[in-house]
């Protein structure tokens, strides 16, 4: 790979998304896999600790709000076939802060079922507590289920949900910047703790908020959380555009993360902020070994693992639409609308235009990797892959996502980071402390007040 085209060399960003057994759906069907270990917080450590060691940025956990039940509006398709508990990530990365010292920690909290004061309040705390070091994963949640686990019945439209989310991360960022940076004082003589000026009631009042402030925790060495965001979806897309300072998203092909790539950091750019004020990073599942043969042999035996149900479990869920109606050796739906993931859809629209599969291999297929891009050979090749499109301006780096744990993580930090390292892609120390600093993101605004 030959750095003549595309980007000036410089490093890329490394997250990993961690899932109790990995992201293959049969992921915990691997002799490997300690299911017996899913909910011990020295699990966690072992992870993020491997990751830190690695210097990867950030450690990343997803969430939803009950069990994905709606295959067959039941938890029987889910509970027989997919690992489908997880602990609370937002619980789980404060235990972590306690146990790491560098590496980023991320949690997603759904706008959808949260209230702003809350969220602004605990995530204050944890970036404080760990040394600048949060970030919040903004979610307007995806299935009727969750909806049926605080006291409704049906999620939100995809419009209604993103209206909301967008005036609930407003008023947290305005909760944020309640104290000015010199507010305190701490003069014991005077008896003056902080300068009352220099403290800011919000007073917002909108349409799905009315919230007074201030908050009363202040702001941490990077100044607030790091916001994240993952939504494809043309509403999603201009949500992140406008809020998001790091993108997750599925990106199958090359043309297609380019596209996406130049079209957030150009939409970046109709908002007034510079396009390096956002990194794109979209998910990335390695399959690494030492030969490919072995690498071939592991993809094998998870795909033998993999149950089709569990893959339309996670699908069905997603797109909050209950793909259990349709034969499992039928052709796939045509759904022109659903109310849950529109980019998902999108993706599975393309994918059986081009391959007519039916439902069941779709399953298999889904269950896989949920359609972001999977990488299967040697160190070199996977390097290879991710050097390419960090080139060619498809993303700024990875959302690792292992097949199976803890394995699969062992692997890709032991064999594919000390070859991006050599190629003088990815860092061999931290360079800073907080995650704004590994991200190379700019210090936020709103916070400097004086």
């Amino acid at each position: 790979m030959t750095s003549s085209q595309g980007r000036k060399p410089e490093e890329m960003r490394l997250g990993v998304f961690l899932d109790a057994a990995g992201h293959y759906a049969s992921a915990w069907r691997h002799p490997s896999t300690p299911t017996d270990r899913f909910f011990r917080l020295e699990y966690y450590r072992q992870l993020a600790r491997t990751a830190e060691r690695a210097k990867l940025d950030v450690v990343f956990f997803s969430d939803r709000y009950g069990l994905p039940d709606r295959y067959g509006d039941s938890f029987r398709a889910t509970v027989t076939a997919l690992h489908c508990t997880k602990l609370d990530p937002f619980t789980l990365i404060a235990a972590l802060s306690g146990v790491t010292e560098r590496i980023g920690l991320a949690a997603t909290v759904s706008t959808s079922f949260t209230e702003p004061f809350h969220v602004a309040r605990q995530f204050a705390s944890l970036d404080l507590l760990s040394g600048g070091r949060s970030a919040w994963n903004i979610v307007t949640s995806t299935s009727d289920g969750e909806a049926r686990n605080f006291g409704g019945e049906r999620l939100p439209d995809h419009d209604a949900r993103y209206e909301r989310a967008r005036e609930f991360v407003e008023v947290a960022g305005g909760l944020w910047d309640s104290w000015e940076n010199d507010a305190f004082v701490f003069d014991k003589q005077a008896g003056v703790y902080a300068e009352a000026d220099k403290v800011h009631y919000l007073h917002h009042r909108g349409k799905h908020f009315h919230v007074r402030g201030p908050l009363d925790v202040p702001g941490s060495p990077q100044g607030r959380p790091v916001l994240i965001q993952a939504g494809a979806s043309e509403a999603g897309r201009d949500f992140a555009a406008g809020t998001a300072e790091v993108i997750f998203s599925a990106q199958p092909t090359l043309d297609g993360a380019r596209s996406f790539y130049a079209d957030m950091k150009a939409g970046a750019a109709s908002y007034g902020r510079s396009p390096d004020a956002i990194k794109v990073m979209p998910g990335m599942m390695p399959i690494v070994a030492a030969t490919e043969a072995e690498a071939r042999e592991t993809e094998a035996m998870l795909a033998e693992f993999a149950d089709p149900v569990a893959g339309l479990a996670i699908l069905s869920d997603q797109i909050n639409y209950d793909l259990s109606v349709h034969p499992l050796d039928g052709p796939v739906p045509e759904l022109s609308e659903v109310s849950g993931m529109q980019s998902r859809l999108q993706l599975v629209a393309k994918l059986t235009r081009s391959d007519s599969p039916t439902l069941r291999q779709l399953g298999r297929f889904y269950g896989g990797s949920r359609l972001h891009r999977k990488v299967v050979g040697t160190p070199v090749q996977v390097a290879d892959f991710m050097e390419e499109w960090f080139r060619q301006e498809a993303c700024d780096g990875f959302n690792i996502m292992p097949p199976y744990l803890p394995d699969g993580l062992d692997k890709f930090t032991e064999l594919v980071v000390p070859e991006l390292q050599n190629r003088g892609l990815f860092r061999t120390e931290y360079d800073g402390s907080t995650l704004r600093e590994h991200l190379g993101l700019p210090w936020p605004a709103g916070r400097n007040r004086t």
